[in-house]
């Protein structure tokens, strides 16, 4: 079964699908060489059964939803009203580009979505203000994290579901640690626009209520999502098919942009970045099941508690590991194989469950812009045509913005759990 596995992991690497070779056939020579006493069939198991988990069907209706709205109207509608607001203040196409990102993140969950639905519609007004090439680029893939911090997070879902953890909890924790990212990149985007004198466009001659009245059907769905899941009114899981069925009637029947065909297609794409997802969840789970029997939560445990690591000490190294980790791998992979051994030993450290998610979650969204192989540079550079290294040149400071800030949420854990202790203390 390992020698299927690794020649299935081959022909899917020719095929541009590397993660069944980073997760899957780790695992499986694990078994191979450590567990040789397990059948086969325990591996088919815990493949099915790592996925059979109601929870998880948020993801490919979340996806489904972000892929709507990025091919239709709704994306622009939302980044028009804010950028009524924002558009033609100091540094404001910057600004209209980060809260833009953090209005479509609140609906779709995804940071490459965002990346391409926000380069679409930003990139051109950025360089129309006199935002350089870099600057512009790296803005718009940075953005486009805080889609991963605010809710509804398709990292924060896989995160709840590996450890347990309250999924509304996380959003509503994600939600403070998006906006502090935001408002990080903001200042920025401010102290570039006082340097260069750039980035302030036209205001709008439109009245406010026309504005408004356009974008008034795609407000609709994040007040319908978020306030849904903190009323009690939504499951996560309720709301992301609920998000769906609104925005297929939004686009069909009030925008008129999207014809059976189109759907058809959007579907596919949809389907196919949910098996990606799901192909890495399974295997994760295998990856885990591994982890968990070798003790390796228990060995880091003994680790710590020989060289007398306190949290402190803890979280700086779990910050490392991610960090390398991004480097080099996919961010979903990092966090299926690095959250198993890592979580135990932060509770035992007594990290808050919802504290330590956030960091994680942040590492992830950092893992996406992190040279030389973060996601959202090649989804930037497959949609707006620019060279990869021309966006790797732009993400430096962007990255230096991101460290400071994840030192923050790192060792100011109220940034992170002020918010749920407020609402559900």
């Amino acid at each position: 079964m390992t020698f299927a596995i690794i020649l299935i992991a081959l022909l899917m690497l020719v095929c541009g699908f590397e993660m069944l070779l980073v997760l899957g056939v780790p695992a499986f020579l694990t078994k191979t060489f450590m567990f040789t006493r397990i059948p086969d069939p325990v591996l088919i198991q815990k493949l099915v059964g790592g996925i059979n988990f109601s929870t998880l069907l948020a993801i490919p209706f979340f996806i489904f939803a972000a892929e709507l709205m990025a091919s239709g109207q709704i994306a622009k509608r939302l980044t028009d009203l804010i950028k009524y607001f924002t558009g033609h203040r100091l540094g404001g196409i910057g600004h209209t580009t980060i809260f833009g990102s953090m209005a479509f993140g609140s609906v779709s969950g995804s940071a490459p979505a965002t990346v391409a639905a926000m380069g679409k519609l930003m990139y051109p007004e950025l360089r129309k203000t006199g935002f350089s090439e870099k600057f512009s680029l790296g803005l718009i893939i940075s953005s486009a994290e805080t889609a991963l911090l605010i809710p509804p997070s398709i990292t924060l879902i896989i995160y709840g579901w590996m450890t347990g953890t309250s999924i509304t909890g996380l959003f509503i924790g994600g939600l403070g640690v998006g906006v502090t990212l935001g408002l990080a990149f903001g200042a920025l985007v401010i102290f570039e626009s006082l340097r260069k004198g750039v980035g302030r466009g036209k205001k709008t001659t439109e009245p406010f209520f026309t504005v408004f009245k356009s974008a008034a059907w795609a407000l609709g769905l994040p007040v319908i999502i978020l306030g849904g899941i903190y009323s009690g009114l939504f499951t996560p899981t309720e709301a992301a098919a609920v998000s769906v069925v609104y925005a297929i009637l939004i686009e069909a029947f009030v925008y008129k942009n999207l014809s059976f065909s189109r759907l058809i297609s959007i579907t596919e794409q949809a389907a196919i970045s949910t098996t990606i997802i799901f192909i890495l969840l399974a295997m994760g789970s295998v990856l885990s099941y591994f982890v968990t029997l070798a003790q390796v939560p228990v060995l880091i445990t003994d680790f710590l508690t020989n060289i007398q690591a306190g949290p402190i000490t803890f979280l700086m190294i779990v910050n490392i590991a991610f960090f390398l980790a991004g480097m080099f791998i996919d961010p979903n992979s990092a966090l299926l194989i690095l959250v198993p051994p890592l979580y135990p030993v932060a509770l035992t450290m007594g990290i808050d469950p919802i504290h330590f998610g956030e960091i994680v979650c942040l590492n992830i969204c950092i893992g996406m812009i992190t040279p030389p192989f973060g996601l959202d540079i090649f989804v930037a550079s497959s949609t707006l045509d620019k060279p990869v290294m021309s966006i790797i040149n732009g993400v430096w400071p962007f990255l230096f913005i991101n460290i400071l800030v994840l030192i923050l949420i790192t060792y100011v854990p109220g940034v992170a759990t002020f918010l749920p202790n407020l609402i559900a203390p």
